[in-house]
């Protein structure tokens, strides 16, 4: 999927987080969102999954060579960040019946097998409301990175996850580099060095509010 931000920016109350974003998101591409504190990375990437609200500009979404309308979005792409809840009533085998009823399962993806090697194997009944942290962004990265869309935002992706989770989601990552767009907010190298372009959000914030 291709993303274009045309004139992008985004304003809370009088202040304007940041203006004139224009960038195209080229199909399959890997992207990194940069910047500082405070720069709006998070903001931008929910933005292009309109999570939120733009304040000034356009954001165009086209696959297959044919430009989505807003109902045509709808189960084309998918998100995960640390600051996103689960229905921790659900156990893990009912979270992922119940994700994966409304966004397929990539092709030829076994969920046995991507329960091993996330290290959520033997927690199927377990109920997410006990989950560490570390394994409930293990299931966010489950469900986003299985999920057969063709963009795929990520923020913070490697939060609270110890170093064998770390480099579960860099396996797993890179193997789907070229197959679909991927956008990355962060300022953690070992998040997105694969990326092959990098935006830096802090270059759009104004000197002068």
């Amino acid at each position: 999927m291709q993303v274009e931000l045309i004139d992008i920016g985004k304003r809370f109350n009088r202040q304007w987080i940041f203006k004139g974003i224009n960038h195209t998101f080229l199909s399959n591409s890997a992207t990194a969102l940069t910047g500082n504190n405070g720069s709006g990375k998070s903001t931008l990437l929910q933005l292009i999954y309109n999570f939120q609200t733009f304040s000034k500009g356009n954001i165009s979404y086209t696959f297959n060579q044919e430009l989505l309308t807003e109902e045509a979005l709808q189960g084309q792409m998918v998100f995960a960040a640390p600051y996103l809840d689960l229905p921790e009533e659900f156990t893990l085998n009912e979270m992922l019946a119940f994700h994966f009823k409304l966004l397929p399962l990539c092709l030829g993806s076994n969920l046995s097998e991507i329960l091993l090697n996330s290290g959520l194997q033997g927690n199927e009944h377990k109920f997410i409301k006990h989950f560490s942290s570390g394994m409930k962004q293990r299931l966010k990265l489950v469900l986003a990175l299985f999920s057969d869309t063709p963009l795929l935002l990520l923020d913070e992706p490697c939060t609270n996850l110890d170093e064998k989770g770390t480099a579960w989601y860099r396996d797993t990552i890179q193997s789907q580099l070229g197959k679909r767009t991927i956008i990355i907010a962060s300022n953690q190298t070992q998040e997105y060095d694969f990326c092959t372009q990098v935006l830096n959000v802090t270059s759009f914030k104004p000197l002068a509010i």
